[in-house]
């Protein structure tokens, strides 16, 4: 998809609570003769970024750049955590050093494939004003520099109010989105954030309700966006889904896409890291929470602290649009639930592509027409010639295979979001219906000559050619077939 090409592009400031998250892995197969407790044998010890370090680890994994910032201890645990931060290029590490506390660190052991216990080592108190003009001074020149702000917040200490506040007094200024997963009731801490993350359980510390239901969901994020300065809310609600509103606006409930669920840690890290990478590309808030959605339910079913690449997002996509690709005929009321489909894909902050053609007998090129296409738009509807309007162009003889047959060839193209038919000669009223923000034909017509051009352009649309596979069209096909031995 074009706005997952764009992650590249991207780099985000991660400011927060770091930590590492250690996995010790063993064999239980006793009871110990000192007390009542299992005995393991440890067989492995993994070490992974967590908490603010996690949100780089998947900000990282979905292609952008990250400069994460925050508080570690003097210890061997913050030297691990630096070592690992700094085998990934692209993720920088801009980490004080404290002496007056621990580097925060979570040991799972696991037992059988089961976590049988967590220890943490940490010490939650809020930095010292050294350690706040220490990380201030490194991270304000930063804000600038990057397309979107992260504040991961684990309630470890780290984003204090001072942090908070001078970091997005000077992001707004800067006009970079601040996206917060908070841990804290008091949400004022983060006025002026772009975007808040709270799970059921945070927003049910702030609104004194559980949000299990679209209607209770709404009614919490509602009173949460009346009481604080925020411009939006996107509440993750497990199983459930999310729900996005922003200020004065209508609310999105958002279904949970996980097929499986084998682990929920670091989910959240993921929702968050993906919005800000989404939104630092220019993507819509509910576009984003659209996206961030789709993440956390491929990340849920993997185990550990896992994350997810930009290939796993775009064929999850994929996925989802063969579900929701669409089939219209040529009628009024078609051509009425079109404009309606193409209304909601922009509400959504989607770029809408448009092509045309009879598609007779789908060879390679048409299929590498409609992939270019689709990848300078965010959704791609072709517009297929009736078997009658294609009788007028090409003759008696055609079409070789009916428009239903047609159209459920195109349909199954991965790449195609909706195919709808039209019974004119050419699609200029379709395309003045559509009003696409692309329109891409084969490079055997000129601009001059490609039909809805004007339309197009007069829109502020693009109209690009592509270069034909020279050799491959129907009427060979059909030549070559006739020839007899």
């Amino acid at each position: 998809m074009l706005e997952l090409a764009k992650f590249s592009e991207v780099s985000v400031l991660c400011i927060g609570d770091v930590m590492l998250d250690r996995f010790v892995s063993g064999s239980v197969n006793r009871i110990s003769p000192e007390g009542p407790v299992p005995v393991m044998s440890v067989v492995s010890e993994k070490d992974f970024p967590g908490g603010a370090a996690n949100v780089a680890r998947n900000i990282a994994a979905l292609g952008a750049r990250c400069t994460l910032a925050g508080v570690t201890g003097a210890d061997a645990n913050g030297a691990t955590l630096a070592s690992i931060l700094a085998a990934s290029p692209a993720i920088t590490a801009e980490l004080v050093e404290s002496r007056n506390r621990p580097t925060t660190t979570k040991m799972r052991f696991i037992g059988q494939n089961q976590q049988i216990l967590r220890v943490d080592l940490e010490d939650s108190v809020p930095l010292s004003s050294e350690e706040e003009e220490s990380l201030l001074a490194r991270i304000l020149p930063l804000i600038a520099e990057h397309d979107a702000i992260v504040l991961s917040d684990y309630a470890k200490g780290v984003l204090t109010r001072r942090v908070v506040s001078t970091v997005i007094e000077t992001a707004r200024r800067h006009q970079r989105p601040v996206v917060v997963d908070p841990k804290v009731a008091d949400l004022s801490l983060f006025a002026g954030a772009a975007i808040l993350t709270p799970n059921q359980k945070e927003a049910h510390a702030v609104a004194g309700f559980w949000p299990t239901s679209d209607q209770d969901a709404e009614r919490a994020a509602r009173e949460i966006l009346t009481r604080f300065d925020i411009e939006s809310i996107l509440i993750t609600r497990a199983e459930r889904g999310m729900t996005f509103l922003e200020r004065d606006g209508t609310a999105l409930h958002i279904k949970a896409e996980a097929r499986e669920v084998f682990d929920v840690v670091g989910a959240g890290d993921t929702v968050v890291a993906t919005l800000a990478v989404a939104m630092g590309a220019g993507v819509t808030k509910e576009r984003a929470s659209r996206l961030a959605n789709t993440a956390a339910g491929i990340v849920v079913g993997k185990k550990g602290t896992a994350t997810v690449s930009a290939g796993e997002l775009d064929e999850a996509l994929a996925r989802t649009r063969r579900k929701n690709a669409i089939v219209l005929g040529a009628q009024t009321d078609a051509r009425e639930q079109l404009r309606a489909l193409v209304s909601e894909w922009r509400e959504a902050g989607l770029k809408i592509g448009f092509t045309n053609g009879c598609f007779d007998i789908l060879h390679v090129g048409h299929v590498r027409l409609l992939q270019y296409a689709r990848q300078q738009c965010d959704r791609l509807i072709v517009g297929l010639n009736s078997d009658q309007s294609v009788r007028r162009l090409k003759g008696p003889s055609r079409p070789i295979n009916s428009e239903a047959d047609r159209a459920e060839l195109l349909e199954a193209l991965t790449f195609v979001d909706a195919v709808t038919l039209f019974e004119e000669d050419t699609p200029l009223e379709l395309i003045k219906a559509v009003g696409p923000d692309v329109l891409v034909k084969g490079a055997d017509y000129t601009v001059d000559r490609i039909v809805g051009a004007d339309v197009v352009m007069e829109r502020g649309g693009k109209v690009l050619t592509f270069e034909i596979v020279a050799g491959k069209s129907t009427s060979a096909i059909i030549e070559r077939s006739q020839v007899k031995d």
